[in-house]
C-alpha cells in the first residue's frame, strides 16, 4: 500500500470553484475544529487567498487575542472582530477562517452570511479537547475546569453553528481527507 497522499482530483476542484464562484468560503466552528489548517489547505486547492480572521485582528490591533480579551473584555473584542470580518468579506473569492465565537456574535454572523458560503467544521468533544488542551492560549478556557467549559461552549454554540450552509465532520483523519470532503460539499451545494 502506498502511503503517499493522493492529490485532490482536479475535476472536484473545478466543480468546487464553479460552485463557489466569486463568493468567499468562511470556516466556522469551535476552537480546535481545524478551521485554520483545513481552511489554508482548502484555499491552496482552490487557488485563492487564505485569511485567518484572528491573525488579522492581531495584526490590526497589534495585540494578541488573549491580551485583547484581558484588556478590553469580550464585548469590545467582538465589536473589533465584526469590523474586521466585514472588511475581509467585502471582496472574494477567498477562504476565511474565523475565531470560534465569531459566528455566535449576531453582527459578525450577518457579515459572514452576507459575505460568503459557510462551512461548519463540526467536531466531537474528545477530538476538540485533544487538540486544545496542550496550549493555554485560549482565553475562554482559562477556567477551573476547561474541558467542562469547552463542553458548555459546544452546547451553547452548536445550534447556532448548525445554521451554516455546509457541515463537514472534523475528526482524526488526514487533513487532506477533510479538505476533499469540504470541496465535495461545496461542489454539491446548490446556490440559493
Amino acid at each position: 500500500m502506498n502511503d503517499v497522499t493522493e492529490p485532490v482530483s482536479a475535476t472536484l476542484v473545478e466543480r468546487a470553484k464553479r460552485a463557489l464562484g466569486k463568493r468567499n468560503l468562511v470556516f466556522i466552528g469551535l476552537m480546535g475544529a481545524g478551521k485554520s489548517a483545513i481552511g489554508r489547505l482548502t484555499a491552496q486547492a482552490l487557488g485563492v487567498p487564505f485569511v485567518d480572521s484572528d491573525h488579522e485582528i492581531e495584526r490590526v490591533s497589534r495585540m494578541t487575542i488573549s491580551d485583547l480579551f484581558a484588556t478590553y473584555g469580550e464585548e469590545e473584542f467582538r465589536a473589533l472582530e465584526a469590523r474586521v470580518l466585514k472588511r475581509l468579506l467585502r471582496s472574494g473569492p477567498r477562504v476565511v477562517s474565523t475565531g470560534g465565537g465569531a459566528y455566535i456574535n449576531e453582527r459578525s454572523r450577518r457579515h459572514i452570511k452576507r459575505g460568503g458560503l459557510t462551512v461548519w467544521l463540526n467536531a466531537e468533544l474528545d477530538v476538540l479537547w485533544e487538540r486544545v488542551n496542550k496550549r493555554d492560549t485560549r482565553p475562554l478556557l482559562k477556567t477551573e475546569n476547561p474541558k467542562q467549559t469547552l463542553e458548555n461552549l459546544m452546547r451553547a454554540r452548536y445550534p447556532i453553528y448548525a445554521e451554516a450552509d455546509l457541515t463537514v465532520l472534523s475528526r482524526d483523519v488526514k487533513k487532506e481527507a477533510v479538505v476533499e470532503e469540504v470541496l465535495a460539499a461545496i461542489a454539491d451545494h446548490q446556490k440559493a
